[in-house]
């Protein structure tokens, strides 16, 4: 692929990195290749590099001269992309490089990922401890592995690896804006045995659906208010109308996606058909006073199935998993006392599944106070024990990043941003996770903030990043590592 696409692009180091990274094929659990490009970028300029067992590499920088006394920072990024293309596109991410293209005031790909998550990150951090220009204490550039299929490489790394005070995450994708926290996470599933009772044959089969909402990332899009498919039926068969016996109840899809769909099939009498179907629509309607402006799409449709069914869920054991799936506690838990408008703690009612004579329900919380995380998995463990869960299964989970509004980092980032452009940054944390909370957990007492340029639609083959914004990236952390050269 020809290099003319970032011909011209200012600063022409951090492009002209970014373009070599880009040529270096790296999934996550794949990321050989890029490792070695690394290796090499530190062996062409006599750097010291360590590699830990889990792959993670450090390199060492020494300081400008006449700041060997400043403190050491840390700039980090992950060598892994999400590797995703459009149908149609020939492209094999093992082996081949990314085909960027420009268009107008972004770089994006060519049908693919671009990679700019987080190729632009160890770019910069390439170019700011190679930029003669660039005035700076001690520098390590930590670039993790494996961070979009479990943050593994993180999760490896241990005590001693790193050596800095502060640490730069450039894994951030919004201009203007440093992050100062991010949630921890955890699991909480419940496995419980079906009690099963012969079917009476005077009953038939009806698949009753709830559809047609918004879903999201149980994360990202907790404060919006969404509603949950799962938590809805359970609900909705709570108050039935007539006698019903249970075959089958499943929903949801993925542990950190609020559940648009969920499904059960039920026996009823026929002749209850008009009675329960007319329950349904008013049904919807009750919920929509709820929903309506947040998730209006609800719909609860009720179908007569051909199907035979010979065996039923025992009427106790309907009434102890109805009784979680109504009662189970869903969505907002507390907002941060720090930061206006931020999610601190939730919980997702995420997925039912049925396998044999196993059902498990699944559910995971998020706070970026570690204590609250594993307060309201308690209370999610607590009603899965009442409804007579024979397992509950916790996860090693992760952990979260409390805000430090008193960051000495976070002044010099403010001091910065505002003598560059006399406004001060927006301030701000994610409910989701990022490597700083393990990191954290790894280093107590480490100074961080995330940034980075505005790249949008990552994760997808329409991933584009912002031509100038990279410019103000660099920049801001080229005058962020001379601040604190400086003022120390």
């Amino acid at each position: 692929m020809s290099k003319e696409v970032i011909e011209g692009l200012k600063p022409e180091l951090i492009w002209n990195y970014f373009y070599e990274i880009s040529q270096v094929p790296r999934p996550s659990k794949k990321e050989e290749k890029i490792i070695e490009y690394v290796k090499k970028f530190a062996a062409d300029r006599n750097l010291e590099l360590k590699q830990d067992e889990t792959g993670n590499l450090v390199i060492k920088v020494p300081a400008t001269p006449g700041y060997e006394n400043a403190p050491t920072v840390v700039l980090q990024g992950h060598l892994d992309i999400v590797c995703e293309k459009n149908k149609g596109t020939e492209h094999d991410f093992d082996n081949d490089p990314i085909k960027l293209i420009r268009d107008g005031e972004w770089i994006t790909a060519d049908g693919t990922t671009l990679g700019a998550d987080n190729g632009i990150g160890v770019a910069a951090a390439m170019a700011l401890s190679t930029d003669p220009d660039v005035t700076h204490g001690p520098l390590e550039i930590l670039c993790t592995v494996d961070e979009e299929t479990g943050m593994t490489g993180v999760m490896g790394l241990q005590p001693g690896f790193i050596s800095g005070e502060m640490l730069l995450n450039m894994d951030s994708e919004e201009d203007g804006a440093f992050y100062v926290g991010c949630s921890g996470g955890q699991d909480t599933m419940g496995v419980f045995k079906i009690s099963w009772a012969q079917a009476k044959k005077d009953l038939a089969p009806y698949e009753l659906m709830v559809t047609g909402l918004k879903g999201g990332h149980s994360g990202l899009d907790v404060a919006a208010g969404r509603g949950n498919a799962i938590q809805m039926l359970g609900r909705m068969l709570k108050k039935f109308p007539v006698k019903y016996r249970v075959a089958k109840l499943i929903g949801g899809s993925k542990r950190n996606a609020i559940p648009r769909e969920a499904e059960a099939v039920i026996l009823i009498d026929p002749k209850d058909e008009s009675t329960v179907a007319e329950f349904a629509k008013k049904y919807v309607a009750d919920l929509l006073l709820e929903y309506e402006k947040n998730d209006g799409g609800l719909d609860i449709t009720l179908k007569k199935l051909n199907d035979n069914y010979d065996k039923v869920w025992k009427k106790k054991f309907t009434k102890r998993i109805v009784n979680a799936l109504s009662s189970l506690p869903n969505g907002i838990q507390a907002m941060s006392a720090d930061i206006p408008d931020l999610v601190e703690t939730s919980t997702n009612l995420a997925t039912v599944t049925m396998e044999g004579d196993e059902l498990r329900i699944g559910t995971s919380q998020r706070s970026s106070i570690e204590p609250a995380k594993h307060a309201i998995s308690g209370a999610v463990k607590a009603i899965l024990e009442l409804a007579g869960a024979d397992e509950i299964l916790v996860g090693d989970g992760y952990p979260g990043w409390q805000p430090n509004m008193d960051s000495a980092l976070l002044k010099f980032s403010k001091e910065v941003f505002n003598e560059m452009y006399g406004k001060d940054p927006e301030i701000k944390a994610i409910h989701a996770g990022l490597e700083c909370g393990l990191l954290g957990a790894t280093y107590p007492g480490l100074d961080m903030i995330s940034f980075g340029p505005t790249i949008e639609g990552a994760h997808s083959p329409d991933e584009k990043l912002n031509i100038k914004d990279v410019e103000k990236f660099y920049n801001l952390g080229k005058a962020l590592l001379e601040k604190i050269a400086k003022k120390n």
